[in-house]
């Protein structure tokens, strides 16, 4: 049986960061005098009566940071806003996952218990699984918990009405760019094909081939006769004929030259990553607002989403604003300063 190694040290990782991260409530940390820079006590966040250690806000930055960066050295400025994001998402968790017991919203035990018998399932056969199972169970099972918890929390609050058609209307007139349907262009090619880990000399000879090409269809010479016998193309047997699609979709070289088309008209010979090509536009299709009744689903699924993450992002500010957080920032880097005055943008 093949084990994926990576996915096994992923869940045991997962659940040593879910008992590193479980937040316990504050006992007579004050009372026990001064610790040294290193106890696994000093506290780094207060969230009401909840208290974080610096070794916990430490476990979960260094999960996130491996998942930011992987391997590479991020620059400090990176480092810095990750400190301040992970801060804030555990004070967040704190605050969200009290609310969620508030309003007697429970787990899904049955979804838990699947992604644990996933986990049984897979590495069964492993003995590090068997040997670590126990141990580890209990803080993963604790972490899927508190992550169905708040999954159930924000599924409750970002579900609301249908907009009104005013809403609708509203929303459609503000987010146009959202329902415009991008420029289009219909392409035929002559594509000689060329391995990029040709010669020089064999890309120099394709690209003589093509300049002849030109000259041809500049001469009156058929394009699509020169497509069926010339382009190593799929839609050579189409004389060419590519179809429509988005220009975006194309090589820049190929979107700089199509800019300057008329329909009808080709470009000189392209060298591109799959080798030479002329291509010539038949027809563009200008971008186009769609109508609301044509978007109609989309703009009010669009709008429930938009209005539901507001709903999300309000009740996490009602909750910090409601309760006292207190944050021990003195070991973040700082983040990056403004420019000095005399460097700065005008204004515009």
């Amino acid at each position: 049986m093949s084990i994926d190694r990576h996915a096994l040290r992923k869940a045991i990782a997962l659940a040593v960061f879910a008992a590193a991260s479980g937040w316990v409530p504050a006992l007579a940390a004050d009372s026990a005098g001064p610790k040294p820079a290193s106890a696994p006590t000093e506290v780094f966040a207060r969230v009401g009566e909840v208290v974080v250690t610096h070794d916990q806000f430490q476990a979960a930055f260094g999960q996130a940071a491996r998942g930011k960066f992987y391997h590479g050295k991020a620059p400090d400025g990176a480092v810095a806003a990750l400190q301040r994001e992970v801060g804030q998402g555990i004070v967040d968790e704190i605050l969200l996952s009290a609310e969620a017991r508030r309003r007697n919203i429970e787990p899904d035990q049955e979804a838990v218990q699947r992604t644990i018998d996933s986990y049984d399932e897979r590495y069964r056969a492993n003995p590090q699984w068997r040997a670590d199972r126990d141990l580890v169970l209990p803080a993963l099972k604790a972490k899927l918990e508190r992550d169905s918890l708040l999954d159930r929390l924000a599924k409750a609050v970002k579900s609301v009405a249908d907009p009104s058609e005013q809403e609708l209307q509203q929303y459609w007139e503000a987010h146009q760019d959202k329902f415009t349907a991008p420029e289009r262009v219909r392409l035929s090619v002559i594509l000689l094909r060329v391995d990029p880990s040709s010669l020089q000399a064999t890309w120099d000879e394709r690209q003589a081939e093509g300049k002849a090409i030109v000259k041809q269809l500049r001469d009156g010479a058929d394009f699509k006769e020169l497509a069926q016998r010339h382009s190593g193309d799929p839609s050579a047997a189409n004389g060419g004929d590519m179809g429509y699609m988005h220009k975006s979709a194309l090589p820049e070289p190929a979107q700089v030259a199509l800019d300057k088309l008329g329909p009808g008209e080709f470009t000189d010979a392209l060298v591109l990553l799959e080798g030479v090509a002329v291509l010539r536009l038949e027809d563009r299709k200008a971008s186009r607002l769609n109508p609301l009744e044509a978007v109609r689903e989309r703009a009010r699924d669009l709008w429930k989403r938009d209005k539901g993450e507001e709903a999300w992002k309000a009740l996490a500010a009602r909750l910090r604003a409601d309760t006292t957080v207190e944050l021990d920032e003195s070991r973040f880097l700082p983040l990056a300063t403004a420019a000095p005055a005399g460097n700065k943008a005008e204004p515009r």
